[in-house]
């Protein structure tokens, strides 16, 4: 018997994992400069935590949550995304002020598979809670225009929107949904089925588009203080070089977002395949859940989307192939000695001839040679047709600048 695995999963080995591991250290690193610290919560949760957090009616709670009923007759959803689970612990913790978090880890949803969608999926993310001004929402979307930047997206564009809240938003929807009723006999059967529930999601389909290019813009129904958010948004960004641009059917696809929202578009991939991440601003979540009032920001970017996306090489796994003279006990030994001063090592634990060793070198583009001779104590370092011999303690600093 053979196993593969389940549709819409896959496993990922090197090359293609060393273009993962340099995304995934890379967001650590920008994660980290913007100071939001790792959280880390369950792979599975409470169904109710998603449906009432992400919206019952969405898509992702009535098509594609992985859920089943543990041994106790719990409910129980493999988590579809990361905010309501961060947004939870937040509120366990009882912390009060403002508080940041990152995340990063695998998410679950029953979608058709395709380039960039697998029904496994890995995202990265960031939450700033107990936040309400529109520097922290300017920050967010920063962190990731510059992590995306950094990993090479091409053509990257923010596309930007306001979502308005409670107090203009209800008045828009009801002039939303006249529009729509107007346009029924042309709305495909996805959007009919959520027109009268939620007309706003109708301006996310990708097959009615062409047909609601005169729907009634939110821009156009912001109250003042939604509106002046949205500004200082903008300018914001424009102070912070972070260029953008703004789309008013931008809605997202969960039903706990308000005023800002945005998303992260490598213009380079095909339309089905070109949002690598987004987010937005979503004050009532927390109280949906059962929680104190909270507002917050966030996003959440696809790293199978980023790395499809990605023009970056990946960077050279191996620093030093040591060839021993006199065999595996001494490679040993040494490599460790090496690993020990900071520097990625290889070495053949079989006894291999040194023909056949300066070979692997070669083919696992090792960026240095370190060759331990049968006899003596130097050791010979080559980098290309650079050649020098040296104590071993000596070889991590003469490679410093050289590597």
């Amino acid at each position: 018997m053979s196993f593969r695995p389940p549709k819409g999963t896959d496993d990922i080995g090197a090359p293609e994992s060393n273009l993962w591991r340099d995304v995934l250290g890379e967001w650590e690193r920008w994660a980290d400069l913007f100071g939001y610290p790792l959280v880390a919560t369950p792979i599975f949760e409470a169904t109710e935590l998603f449906e009432r957090g992400v919206g019952s009616d969405t898509e992702v709670v009535t098509k594609q949550m992985y859920t089943f009923t543990d041994r106790g007759g719990r409910s129980l959803t493999l988590r579809p995304e990361g905010t309501a689970g961060v947004v939870r612990a937040f509120l366990d913790s009882g912390a009060k002020g403002p508080w940041k978090g990152s995340y990063s880890g695998p998410m679950f949803r029953h979608e058709r598979p395709q380039a960039g969608r697998r029904r496994q999926f890995w995202q990265v993310g960031v939450e700033y809670l107990d936040v309400e001004g529109p520097a922290a929402d300017a920050e967010v979307v920063e962190l990731g225009y510059r992590f995306l930047t950094a990993v090479e997206i091409p053509g990257l564009d923010v596309v930007l929107n306001s979502l308005g809240d409670a107090v203009c938003r209800p008045g828009y929807v009801e002039t939303l949904r006249g529009y729509l009723d107007a346009k029924r006999e042309v709305l495909c059967d996805d959007s009919l089925s959520i027109v009268d529930v939620n007309p706003l999601r109708v301006l996310d389909c990708r097959v009615c588009a062409p047909v609601l290019a005169d729907a009634p813009s939110m821009k156009d129904h912001l109250c003042e203080s939604c509106a002046d958010h949205y500004s200082q948004v903008k300018k914001s960004l424009e102070a912070l070089e972070v260029p953008f641009v703004e789309d008013a059917r931008l809605v997202r696809g969960l039903d706990y977002y308000t005023r800002t929202a945005f998303e992260y578009v490598a213009t380079d991939l095909e339309a089905a395949q070109n949002a690598v991440g987004g987010g937005g601003r979503y004050d009532g979540l927390a109280e949906s859940i059962g929680g104190r009032p909270a507002p917050g920001v966030g996003f959440a970017l696809g790293v199978d989307r980023i790395v499809l996306a990605s023009s970056r090489e990946p960077a050279g796994r191996i620093d030093v192939y040591l060839v021993s003279e006199s065999g595996p006990y001494e490679a040993l030994i040494a490599a460790s000695a090496l690993r020990r001063d900071g520097l990625r090592v290889e070495l053949d634990t079989e006894g291999r001839k040194v023909d056949t060793q300066f070979r692997a070198a070669s083919r696992l583009g090792a960026r240095a040679v370190v060759v331990l001779p049968a006899a003596g104590d130097d050791v010979d370092v080559r980098i290309g047709d650079e050649r020098s011999g040296m104590p071993l303690g000596s070889v991590a600093k003469w490679l410093e600048g050289r590597l």
